[in-house]
């Protein structure tokens, strides 16, 4: 009576066996005959889909440009299709004329000032130059460090020409700065300091300036405009640092990183205050306002605009992609985006302090002395930190 279940139990345990051994055998198989020849597998449910039309109007834009640059359907040797209907109807101009349909979007008179002008001249990516400096860049640059300036911020543009941004030789290594500004205009309250910039421009010769409203919004066609200037006529810089004119840089211990990177390294080199898992704010109260009928999803990975470090090699590959994306009104957020299409990400480095460092630590020269980067720094704060890491009696072991 005893033995039956015993019995039971191992012919099951066989059966199981051998029903595994099935399965695994099957699965090792899969993708050949039963004489062991290759065959076609085929998919057992649809693995594409057509795109579904965006509600959102960035993400349609950047569709419809995703669409233009595939490769497959508009390659040397592709078929060269037309734009479906859904996405002609949206196609945007490349003109400077403002772009009027983008008021038959539902909330447009519900927006902010700065956001309809954003939208307004989206599809606008050259801008005439109204001070350049063909002369500025040499063979042999090592570190361009350009700066993004308002008309009327004198005094921090002549704090970095006497602190961290001072060109010509520094640790045996070439550096040139540049300054980078549009048109600060009546429309936003200020005042005509054109003959006050022709002046510095003519004295200093490190300022770049193109004919178009300088604004919150419009730091990203900044960033465009730049790689452009960069691609044409300072090709030769073996990196770049791009930063507000409000932060206080490290240029010493920059270019000592820079040197002991290897090829390899320097070739993606994309470093910053990293943020990551970040969407748009949605709060109508905010500075960095974005809508939901403008643009819907998460943000990639991005450097904060406060300053950033990157190879000039990787900055020819942004200028080639940058047309590929969409403008979008956060100039950080942007380049976030082409890193992405490039299949990159930026590098998060601890030296970059975007938030600053601890009040207690503030007045310690040491303090700034592993740093890359500390953001917010006055005109008289930044000459007096590099006063410090530039004195020869200062001991920070």
């Amino acid at each position: 009576m005893h033995g039956r279940p015993r019995k039971l139990k191992v012919f099951m345990l066989t059966v199981m066996t051998v029903f595994l051994f099935i399965i695994v055998e099957m699965s090792r198989n899969t993708g050949q005959d039963k004489l062991g020849r290759n065959k076609t597998l085929i998919p057992n449910k649809q693995f594409w889909k057509k795109p579904v039309r965006s509600k959102a109007y960035w993400n349609l834009q950047q569709e419809q440009l995703d669409y233009l640059n595939n490769p497959i359907l508009n390659g040397p040797n592709g078929p060269n299709v037309s734009l479906p209907d859904w996405l002609n109807d949206t196609i945007g101009r490349e003109s400077c004329e403002p772009d009027l349909r983008v008021m038959r979007q539902n909330n447009f008179n519900l927006l902010p000032d700065r956001f309809k002008d954003f939208l307004l001249y989206m599809q606008c990516r050259t801008y005439p130059m109204v001070v350049d400096q063909p002369k500025i860049c040499k063979e042999d640059m090592f570190l361009l460090l350009a700066v993004k300036s308002l008309a009327p911020h004198f005094d921090r543009r002549q704090a970095i020409r006497e602190s961290w941004g001072r060109a010509g030789l520094l640790a045996n290594k070439t550096v040139v700065t540049v300054f980078l500004l549009g048109n600060t205009t009546t429309m936003d309250h200020f005042p005509d300091l054109s003959e006050m910039l022709r002046y510095e421009s003519s004295m200093h010769g490190d300022i770049l300036q193109w004919d178009y409203r300088d604004s919150f919004f419009n730091l990203t066609i900044k960033e465009v405009l730049f790689l452009d200037w960069l691609n044409a006529s300072c090709p030769g810089a073996s990196f770049i640092f791009k930063g507000d004119d409000d932060v206080f840089v490290n240029t010493l211990h920059i270019i000592e990183f820079l040197k002991k990177l290897t090829p390899v390294k320097a070739r993606d080199l994309f470093v910053g205050d990293v943020i990551t898992n970040a969407g748009p704010h949605r709060d109508k109260k905010l500075k960095y306002y974005i809508p939901e009928s403008f643009f819907v999803g998460a943000y990639p990975p991005y450097a904060g605009g406060g300053g950033y470090l990157y190879s000039g090699s990787l900055a020819k590959r942004l200028h080639g992609v940058a047309n590929k994306v969409a403008l979008y009104p956060i100039d950080d957020v942007y380049t976030g985006m082409c890193l992405r299409k490039l299949g990159l990400a930026p590098e998060k480095h601890k030296g970059f302090r975007t938030f600053d460092i601890e009040e207690k630590y503030r007045a310690n020269a040491c303090a700034y002395k592993g740093l890359m980067l500390v953001h917010p720094r006055s005109p008289q704060e930044m000459i007096k930190i590099w006063t410090w890491l530039t004195d020869p009696a200062l001991n920070c072991q």
